[in-house]
């Protein structure tokens, strides 16, 4: 390791804002996060799962960012996305004057860019801009030329180019300032000045020019189209529009594989080491993925993630992953960066992620589930797909008896969850009621015989009398917010005594200041030290549960303060801290999205569990 990235870099200050401090932006292959400040603290680029060029998210300022912001103090700061667009626009108030920053990433063509505009509202404000570049999550310092116009970044594949424009006169001159590119102007009203950071490999020649201008409106025009489309009516139409095009941003366009975060290494608690990457596809997010497009009116989409998962599982029903790389890929070797100090000096930062490698029995409940929820795929994959469907399920009733890691993708050890078993139910229970498209394939019997059994077993070992509850795993006094999606699944009705036990005793047990946690981790160890905040997802189950169960009320008042907890353009986390009252783990997370999305739609009365049939 370079003495610069030694002792110095060690004590220099910590550069990220709160989490929710963030607003997203992207082009359907990768995203930004851009802070209230000004500051793109995160960019992987060429795609999602690539290394970062912007990661001092996750350490200092030495880690890669690019600011533009005013240069005296902000007197107040407001943003908001354009309507119907992830256009960001932020809007800084100085003593002297005014001025709007509008960041974005347009439809890709060949090459990927990051657009910043800033105009002058009223005034005379000065600006600054810093930028350090950072390739390989914040360790490689690049080699910087200028050439006209044209600054060029490059290290090793690695080629970024930083272009200027201005009108009215106005000079922007970039200059060199501690391994970082700088440039000071003065803005009036009417003025504006435009930044635009195009990726390149190294070995090509600098990518053409693009007008921002030219790039702003196509990109408006993109994504206003794109929401028309949405068929949501019900009464949570603003966060419902929100919750998708945030996870149409986080679609990886060439393959459909939609990633459960941008981020790796933002903590569920602070300084803790909970640090994961959720840069990548899980299959247990397919079900409710696909349900919610496909509920949407996003039929193309829901294809495309459909096709994804047909290409990501195919081969020996054994090998089926919980999750894979944004193509497919299986290999996810987790490692550590040593040279960051994490989020708020949360370490170890982790990058690949090693639950790939974990037996999760709840997938082959998603999967199965997940491909018949969408039409048909084209008939090259239809058949071979059927054949692929059958075969999962026929390996299920092998492996059905095992224990698993679980939907937590826990490191204490395997234990038989109740939830992988009621999802492995789900499997078996869902190829029954839609064995005509297995195209006579499978043994229909024994699926019947290993359904039934399963149910019988999941009631007798995983139901706890004295509580009135299902627990965590067989034999278990430990509680566990998986069990409320037994009823949302269909393995017991939602007015069956024992799904309303449960609920109560969840409510009663793993709620915090009116927020759901997942377990606890004291009572229930998963191999990991210290705890954590509430999961936003499971709380979003839990009015789920609570309006089909007829307390719409209630279901009403915990869903709006769950949507009270995004931030001031809509985003959510993975988790929230109640005593700080801040976000916490990666962000923006798919799943407390997909169930932000899916609650609305219960709650509208669009959609109801498949209904119980012994």
């Amino acid at each position: 390791m370079s003495k610069w990235f030694g002792k110095e870099e060690k004590q220099a200050p910590l550069h990220a804002a709160r989490i929710e401090d963030y607003a997203l932006i992207g082009d359907c292959e990768t995203a930004a996060l851009v802070s209230r400040e000004g500051s793109i603290d995160w960019l992987c680029w060429p795609s999602f799962s690539s290394g970062a060029c912007f990661a001092a998210l996750l350490g200092t300022a030495d880690n890669g960012y690019w600011r533009v912001r005013p240069e005296a103090e902000i007197q107040s700061t407001s943003r908001r996305y354009l309507p119907g667009t992830m256009i960001v626009e932020t809007t800084f108030a100085t003593k002297e004057g005014e001025v709007t920053l509008t960041d974005f990433m347009p439809p890709r063509g060949k090459h990927s860019d990051v657009i910043r505009i800033v105009t002058g509202v009223r005034g005379k404000v000065k600006m600054r801009m810093e930028l350090a570049i950072r390739f390989d999550y914040g360790l490689t310092v690049p080699w910087v030329t200028k050439k006209d116009q044209d600054l060029r970044a490059v290290a090793g594949p690695h080629m970024v180019v930083l272009r200027s424009i201005c009108t009215r006169g106005v000079a922007i001159e970039l200059e060199g300032e501690g391994l970082k590119t700088v440039s000071e102007f003065t803005l009036r009203e009417g003025d504006r000045a435009c930044f635009v950071l195009t990726y390149a490999n190294s070995t090509e020649e600098a990518p053409t020019p693009v007008t921002p201008e030219d790039a702003l409106a196509d990109t408006q025009d993109y994504w206003c189209e794109w929401t028309a489309r949405s068929k949501y009516e019900g009464e949570y139409g603003d966060a419902v529009a929100r919750s998708l095009m945030t996870l149409k941003a986080m679609t990886y366009r060439p393959t459909g594989g939609i990633v459960a975060a941008v981020t790796s290494g933002l903590p569920e608690k602070i300084g803790g080491e909970r640090n994961w990457d959720y840069r990548y596809c899980w299959l247990r997010d397919t079900s409710f993925t696909l349900l919610v497009l496909m509920s949407a009116g996003y039929t193309e989409e829901a294809v495309q993630w459909r096709l994804w998962l047909l290409r990501a599982i195919a081969g020996a029903p054994g090998q089926v992953q919980s999750l894979y790389g944004i193509g497919g890929e299986r290999l996810l070797v987790e490692w550590n960066a040593t040279w960051l100090r994490g989020y708020e000096d949360s370490s170890p930062v982790r990058f690949g992620n090693a639950a790939a490698g974990q037996f999760q029995l709840d997938v082959f409940g998603e999967v199965v589930t997940a491909l018949y929820r969408v039409p048909d795929a084209d008939e090259d994959i239809r058949v071979p797909a059927s054949a692929l469907q059958a075969s999962l399920v026929d390996h299920l009733c092998h492996v059905w008896e095992e224990p698993d890691e679980g939907i937590w993708e826990t490191r204490g050890g395997r234990k038989h969850f109740v939830h992988s078993k009621v999802m492995a139910w789900v499997a078996l229970d869902r190829a029954l009621k839609n064995h005509e498209r297995f195209d006579g394939r499978g043994d229909v019997k024994r699926w019947r015989k290993n359904r039934d059994m399963l149910h019988k077993e999941i009631c007798e070992k995983g139901f706890d009398k004295k509580q009135n509850a299902f627990t965590q795993s067989y034999g278990s006094k430990e509680l566990d917010a998986s069990c409320l999606r037994l009823g949302l699944v269909g393995f017991l009705p939602m007015d069956d005594p024992r799904i309303i036990g449960t609920v109560d005793a969840i409510q009663k047990s793993l709620m915090k200041d009116g927020l759901v946690l997942r377990y606890i981790p004291a009572e229930a160890p998963d191999g990991l030290k210290g705890d954590e905040g509430t999961f936003l997802a499971c709380s979003f189950w839990l009015v789920s549960c609570l309006h089909l169960m007829g307390r719409k009320d209630e279901a009403k008042e915990i869903f709006q303060r769950l949507l009270a907890l995004r931030n001031d353009v809509g985003l959510l986390s993975e988790e929230y801290d109640p005593v700080n009252k801040r976000m916490l783990g990666n962000f923006p997370q798919a799943l407390s999205h997909i169930a932000l999305v899916h609650t609305a739609f219960t709650l509208s009365d669009h959609w109801k569990p498949t209904p119980y049939t012994p």
